[in-house]
């Protein structure tokens, strides 16, 4: 069963890294009132680096809440939906169930798979641990986000619907495992260039990785 289990959002905050301030997005909030969704963003979000966070590319950041209870044992502490900064908490959906240009209507909403999320240094200092970013690369508890092809209001709970998958077998799990891991897969990363639904940025990078073998 494929179900949203959470709706979170937040406005920047300022953090603190290494001794110098901040802002992030990363303090999310559920909520249970019904939000509108646009091609950019979840209503009621924010993002502090709009380089790197939110448009039309990464709408919506997306994390399983079957990675939670080894975040939990792992961190030794317990954690409430959003806690990795994901704007939908989900079951049924994780890195290796999610394709690149799978389309899942949640609500009134319709959106696709893009490109998976790319750990940074905030996740270190959410959770003050130094090395959280290459712990979610070495895991691949990624997370992954997604872009809006309709627009229109979701809520906690609504179920996830399977509207389209591509006829490709590229999950998210296989893009992270070709960018962190097995970058020497010529195979891999041939098959990999058959989700043109991959965000340009990183569908170019695995090219060029490609390329050069």
């Amino acid at each position: 069963m494929k179900n949203l289990l959470s709706v979170n959002v937040g406005m920047p905050v300022e953090m603190q890294y290494k001794g110098k301030s901040m802002e992030s997005g990363i303090i999310k909030t559920s909520t249970h009132e019904p939000l509108y969704v646009s091609t950019v963003q979840v209503e009621g979000d924010g993002q502090a680096d709009r380089v790197h966070h939110g448009g039309p590319e990464k709408a919506i950041c997306v994390y399983s809440y079957e990675h939670y209870p080894y975040w939990e044992e792992k961190l030794n502490r317990n954690l409430s939906p959003g806690a990795f900064g994901e704007n939908f908490t989900v079951s049924g959906l994780d890195e290796h169930e999610a394709r690149i240009g799978d389309v899942y209507r949640i609500g009134e909403i319709l959106v696709q798979v893009s490109l998976p999320r790319k750990p940074c240094y905030k996740l270190a200092s959410k959770f003050g641990v130094e090395d959280m970013a290459k712990q979610v690369t070495d895991n691949g508890f990624s997370g992954y986000y997604l872009r809006v092809l309709k627009e229109g209001y979701v809520t906690t709970g609504e179920k996830i619907i399977v509207d389209h998958r591509p006829d490709h077998d590229v999950t998210v799990a296989m893009i992270n495992r070709l960018t962190y891991h097995d970058r020497q897969d010529r195979t891999g990363l041939e098959q990999a260039m058959l989700a043109k639904e991959l965000s340009e940025d990183w569908y170019h990078k695995l090219s060029k990785q490609l390329s050069a073998l």
